[in-house]
């Protein structure tokens, strides 16, 4: 037993030593952990500002003279006549062909108490007018829910009238923890930190020994294929759970600085929080290398495996994104690598807590897929054809 576990050490030593010797390739993959927090810093502020900035709307408006009231109300909710548009803005508010038409008999309407009919045009299938049209929309619906309430009160009539049944909701989530966007973007980048730190080490110590012909040196050596595998599995699996590491650290740096109390939302990366996430995140690094080196070892050649395992990076892309839209998630996803990971870190940061018995069995689950990829590999690399590249 001593013996295997020194062989296995100094199996890994070797690794070691040879992904140090390619600094550039493992400088690349720790850029990840430097590019999450700046993309999400930047990501989360420009969503910020677009949820809270509200930029004057400028609409052509028939029969504006009718309807004074209406249009004071409406420019006091930044919505004005395209006549009042700014030079430099004139020509885009044109071409977006909003139209706002009040009825002419608009006074007469309102003295009457009857239904004022307005319409408003444009292209609804334009993406870019749908924030402006929704705006106008409810600035027309606000205004006549005013004028509703006006004409009940002079009239005597009890408001509570109108409320036969008020509906009382009620939120179950923590405080704070309606993280949406940011949520996303932290899982999405700490789940390819996972795959991609520790993509050139997978790489250069399967199909680029072989094709540099050391593989074949080292198979000659007293050395069993299981302790191979191990051993580049464990350097692999080491530099990837590194990366997500530093992720989580500059992470949790750059969080501070975001001004999320602006659109009332409260979100910590805190010491605890983080050791729960890297956790989570472990068993997902020993299989991104597994899968890694399993792709790889089955390719024909370095430039083959490389081009091979980058359609592997798209696992942790794809899934998350792709259960976002699934209501009905089947038990099974829970047990799964990536999306049993996914499931996991969104529990986390929604605050609704996660079971140790969840966590052991996602763990166990993933790391039992990384034993059979393993055991598959050590008989590969007993087979001529794996060694010399025949496929």
């Amino acid at each position: 037993m001593k013996a295997a576990i020194a062989l296995w050490l100094t199996m890994v030593q070797k690794e070691l030593r040879e992904a140090w010797r390619d600094r550039r390739a493992l400088v690349a993959a720790m850029a990840i952990a430097v590019m999450a927090p700046v993309v999400i810093y930047a990501a989360t502020q420009t969503a910020i500002n677009e949820a809270l900035d509200r930029p004057d709307i400028y609409i052509k408006i028939d029969g504006q003279e009718s309807a004074p009231r209406l249009i004071s109300w409406l420019a006091e909710q930044g919505i004005h006549p395209l006549a009042a548009a700014p030079e430099e803005q004139a020509s885009l508010w044109q071409d977006r062909d909003i139209q706002l038409t009040i009825p002419t008999d608009y006074a007469e309407l309102i003295q009457s108490g009857r239904t004022i009919d307005v319409v408003l045009r444009a292209d609804y299938t334009e993406k870019a007018l749908l924030a402006p049209l929704r705006r106008v929309r409810q600035a027309v619906i606000d205004y006549s829910r005013n004028l509703g309430t006006q004409r009940l009160v002079m009239r005597g009539i009890d408001l509570q009238l109108l409320r036969v049944i008020e509906l009382h909701e009620q939120d179950t989530a923590p405080t704070g923890n309606n993280t949406g966007f940011i949520t996303l973007l932290l899982v999405l980048y700490l789940m390819l930190a996972a795959f991609l730190s520790g993509l050139p080490v997978a790489v250069d110590s399967s199909a680029g020994e072989r094709e540099r012909q050391v593989l074949e040196l080292l198979l000659c050596q007293p050395v069993g294929t299981g302790q191979i595998v191990l051993a580049k599995l464990t350097v692999a699996s080491l530099v990837s759970a590194v990366g997500v590491t530093l992720t989580l650290f500059f992470s949790a740096l750059v969080i501070p600085l975001i001004d999320l109390a602006r659109i009332g939302l409260a979100f910590t990366l805190d010491f605890t929080t983080a050791l729960t996430l890297l956790a989570i995140l472990l068993p997902l690094s020993v299989f991104a290398a597994s899968l890694q080196l399993f792709v790889a070892f089955f390719s024909r050649s370095f430039k083959e495996a490389q081009s091979t395992v980058s359609m592997v990076m798209m696992l942790p892309a794809i899934a998350p994104m792709a259960l976002t839209f699934v209501n009905d998630r089947p038990d099974i996803l829970s047990w799964l690598p990536i999306s049993g990971q996914y499931l996991l870190l969104e529990a986390v940061f929604k605050g609704s807590g996660v079971g140790l018995g969840e966590s052991l069995i996602t763990a166990l689950a993933t790391l039992t897929i990384c034993l059979i990829l393993s055991l598959v590999l050590s008989r590969r690399l007993r087979s001529q054809k794996a060694i010399l590249s025949l496929g």
